[in-house]
């Protein structure tokens, strides 16, 4: 297998590694961002560039790769800075994963994302199969990477399988540009002490999941069973849904000091508007046994406490 050490793609590979065995899964990487630490030590890594088809060749071909996770993209507020190369991180990177793996037998899992959606989508609980315009190059490029993805599938056979992730809540990965990100950023706030400057305004509601239900999700759907999924690319899935003036009150009840405040920012904003206020992931549950152990308290307990040890010891 071969994972990734960009975004989550670091604590995706931690979390195969552990499933398979750390000399079966190759950590890659492009020049810069290379593995540290209990990452670099854990099992192989490679230089693998999503938009130089011949380098991952020579890699699956290297390490007999069987399953490809590709996590390269750039997230919504990056990618509406720099559409040109989100789309050729997204897409064209997409398409030479595809190929490869069609050359050489692999699976592939590209994640999608509630950015797949648009402001025309119903926004509450919305259904698996429903319209998909969204207004970001962001979106558009999720939306291409699940029809890509089935493409290969129903043409090529290609084992292709995603899920569409909510905003990813996590202790490990550091914000990276994403519309979502407050929602990790507010901890750190909590736990440093600090009054947080909410970018997103008061009622504005957005599916969240924690990182080990995320992590999960990526696993269990390549494990499942291939004749029973029907949608393939991409699942919707959730765990919980709350504007952040909940996220706040749960964190205060831990930490009854802390402050917030809005200044928001328009461009995340808007594209927060447009995205749902939540899901609808019944076709998971019911295609390969989808659920979420974590809902808010719990996330939240969770996540302070995992905070305050690691910040702890920097």
């Amino acid at each position: 297998m071969i994972g990734s050490t960009g975004q989550i793609g670091s604590e995706l590979t931690t979390e195969l590694r552990n499933c398979y065995g750390g000399s079966n899964v190759v950590a890659g990487y492009i020049p810069g961002a290379e593995p540290k630490g209990a990452l670099a030590e854990g099992g192989p890594a490679a230089i693998a560039d999503v938009t130089n088809g011949e380098q991952l060749t020579e890699i699956v071909k290297k390490y007999d790769i069987d399953t490809i996770y590709n996590l390269a993209a750039l997230l919504s507020v990056v990618a509406e800075q720099k559409p040109r190369l989100a789309w050729k991180i997204g897409i064209d990177g997409l398409w030479n994963v595809l190929e490869v793996a069609r050359e050489n037998h692999c699976a592939v899992f590209t994640p999608s994302s509630i950015g797949s959606f648009g402001p025309n989508t119903p926004h509450e609980l919305t259904p698996q199969d429903t319209i998909q315009r969204p207004k970001t190059i962001y979106g558009v490029s999720k939306v291409c990477t699940e029809l890509l993805s089935d493409y290969y599938f129903t043409k090529y056979g290609v084992d292709t399988r995603s899920v569409r992730f909510p905003g990813l809540i996590s202790y490990v990965t550091p914000p990276g540009g994403g519309t979502t990100d407050y929602a990790v950023d507010i901890f750190y706030s909590a736990v440093r002490g600090e009054k947080f400057i909410c970018p997103i305004a008061q009622g504005t509601r957005m599916d969240m999941m924690y990182m080990p239900d995320a992590l999960r999700a990526c696993t269990e759907l390549m494990e499942a069973n291939p004749d029973k999924l029907i949608h393939r690319n991409g699942f919707n899935v959730t765990a919980m849904s709350f504007p952040p003036e909940k996220i706040y009150a749960e964190i205060r009840r831990r930490k009854p000091d802390f402050k917030m405040e809005y200044q928001v920012d328009p461009l995340k904003q808007s594209i927060a508007e447009s995205w749902p206020d939540s899901l609808d992931d019944s076709a998971a549950r019911e295609e390969w046994g989808w659920h979420a152990n974590f809902g808010l308290a719990s996330m939240t307990r969770d996540m302070l406490e995992k905070l305050e040890e690691k910040l702890g010891k920097e």
